[in-house]
Formats: C-alpha cells, sequence, structure tokens
C-alpha cells in the first residue's frame, strides 16, 4: 500500500483529485499483483509441488528407504560436514573483512572489496577447473602435494575449498554496508574510555551488527549446501565419498532412479525452507527490534 500525503485543504473534490492523481489505476494494481503470482506459480509453488509429489507419490516407507540408503546417507553426512567447516570459516573471514573495510583506511582497500565480489562474476565451473588447475595432479603444486602424500582434488578437502570460495562474499557483503552505515562512533568512545581492541569488538561492535550477521550466516548456509557447479568439477563424484546432495540427486535422476532422487531433492528442499523461515523470521525480529 503506497502511503500519502493528502493536501490540507477543506475541499474533498481537490483532495479526490489529489488521491487520484497518485494512485495507480485499479486494473494497473491487479495486473501486477496477478504477473507476480502467477511468475511465483510457475517458478515456485509448482516446482515445489512437483518435488514433493515425486518423494511421496509411493508413500512415506519408499520415501524413507531412498533417504536411508547408504549412498545418500553419505551425501547428506558431507553436505552437512562441509557446510560446518565452511560457515564458521566464512564467518571469521566476513567478520574480519567488514571491520576493516568499513572501520579503517588503509591502501588497497578498493582492491579487497573486489577481492570480495570476486564469486560473484566467476561461474561455479570455472572456479573448479581453477582449482583443478592449481591442486590436480597435473597442475601447479600437483607434484608437491602427491609427494607429499596430500590429496585435494577428488576429495573433501577440494570440495570445502570451492564451497568456501563461491561463499565467502555473503556475509561480508551482508556487514559491510550496515558497519558503514553506523559509522565509527561508540568504537571511538569506547576506545577512549580505555576499553580494548576486543572488549571493543565484543561489547559494541558485535551487538550492533548481530542481525546482520546471523542474516549472512543463514544465506552462506543455504549457499553451502546446494553448490553445484564447482563441487562437480573437483569431486570426481565418487559415490559414498565425494558426492554431495545435490550430486547425489543427479546420479539418481541419471540413472532413472525417480523417485530416490525425488526423496533426496526434497530433503535438500526442506532444509531450504528451513533457512528461508529461519531467515524470516530473524528479518521480523531486526524489524521488531529496531521498532523498539
Amino acid at each position: 500500500m503506497t502511503t500519502q500525503v493528502l493536501p490540507q485543504v477543506g475541499n474533498p473534490e481537490l483532495a479526490a483529485r489529489w488521491r487520484r492523481a497518485t494512485e495507480e489505476p485499479a486494473w494497473v494494481r491487479y495486473t501486477l499483483i496477478g504477473v507476480a503470482l502467477t511468475f511465483l506459480a510457475l517458478f515456485l509453488v509448482l516446482p515445489l509441488a512437483v518435488v514433493l509429489y515425486g518423494a511421496f507419490e509411493q508413500g512415506m516407507a519408499v520415501w524413507w528407504e531412498a533417504i536411508k540408503e547408504p549412498d545418500a546417507l553419505a551425501a547428506i553426512r558431507l553436505s552437512l560436514m562441509v557446510v560446518l567447516i565452511v560457515v564458521p570459516i566464512n564467518l571469521v573471514f566476513g567478520v574480519a573483512a567488514a571491520w576493516a573495510i568499513a572501520k579503517f583506511e588503509f591502501r588497497g582497500k578498493p582492491i579487497l572489496i573486489s577481492l570480495i565480489d570476486m564469486p560473484f562474476a566467476i561461474s561455479p565451473v570455472v572456479v573448479g577447473l581453477i582449482f583443478v588447475i592449481l591442486f590436480g595432479s597435473q597442475g601447479w603444486l600437483g607434484p608437491w602435494l602427491a609427494a607429499h602424500d596430500l590429496r585435494i582434488i577428488f576429495a573433501v578437502p577440494g570440495i570445502v575449498i570451492v564451497i568456501a570460495f563461491g561463499t565467502l562474499p555473503f556475509i561480508a557483503r551482508e556487514l559491510i554496508p550496515l558497519m558503514q552505515q553506523q559509522g565509527k562512533e561508540e568504537e571511538e568512545a569506547s576506545l577512549t574510555l580505555g576499553a580494548s581492541g576486543w572488549k571493543t569488538f565484543w561489547y559494541v561492535t558485535l551487538p550492533n551488527i548481530k542481525w546482520g550477521l546471523i542474516y549472512g550466516v543463514i544465506l552462506c548456509n543455504a549457499r553451502a549446501l546446494g553448490e553445484f557447479g564447482a563441487v562437480a568439477v573437483v569431486s570426481g563424484r565418487i559415490r559414498g565419498e565425494t558426492n554431495t546432495m545435490p550430486l547425489h540427486i543427479e546420479v539418481l535422476y541419471n540413472e532413472y532412479m525417480f523417485t530416490a532422487a525425488f526423496a533426496v531433492s526434497s530433503l535438500l528442499t526442506g532444509l531450504a525452507l528451513v533457512t528461508i523461515a529461519v531467515k524470516s523470521f530473524v528479518e521480523w525480529l531486526d524489524e521488531r527490534n529496531a521498532q523498539t
């Protein structure tokens, strides 16, 4: 609903003219709403319904059998393990980078900002190829890694690296504008009163950015769970070892095991819906906190 200020006049006809001039016609509003609802139905609701129908079409028992199959359980464990590694790494990096960019002036600051944005500009498949060139058996560091019995490509470390790279901007990009908007006054006052840098961070900076930080963590988590392109390049797609949930879904679908593919997809979809619910709840808490 559009908020408007009517002219302070006693003439009702003039007020009605003002209202008509500043409001869209009813047919425009209803057309835009209809287009939005149609788009959501075709590209969001319908795919979700197809996934859930395909997952539970043959009953809950068949769905559970597909979920507890050893390769599916291995994919689920790997995806959750990677998330538990990647999100804390990007949490530390995002807070440090945002704090440095928003609170300090230093040489190379524009370069750091550009590097943070780089994963947004590079295709995930290209990211995977970059790390294959670096760490593959025929890559730049491949002979050294082989000599020290270290394996990155076609193993879990490679998956962690590419997902960490792909999710690197999310927390930092949520915090940078928030911390820039808040300014430096509170931190400077804390330091002036004798607080150390760490105390200033824990008791001044962190409470001010907690909602943005939580929101960035949620986005990072969602992207880490759903990453496909880069992981497909570096994982080797070894069933039961290096297949994450998206890769396992592709394997099942290519093998015409549609019910199993939809079952695992429904689990990934459920995690996405939980992430969206948590995100909406955090936004609601943030709005309520801003109003109080």
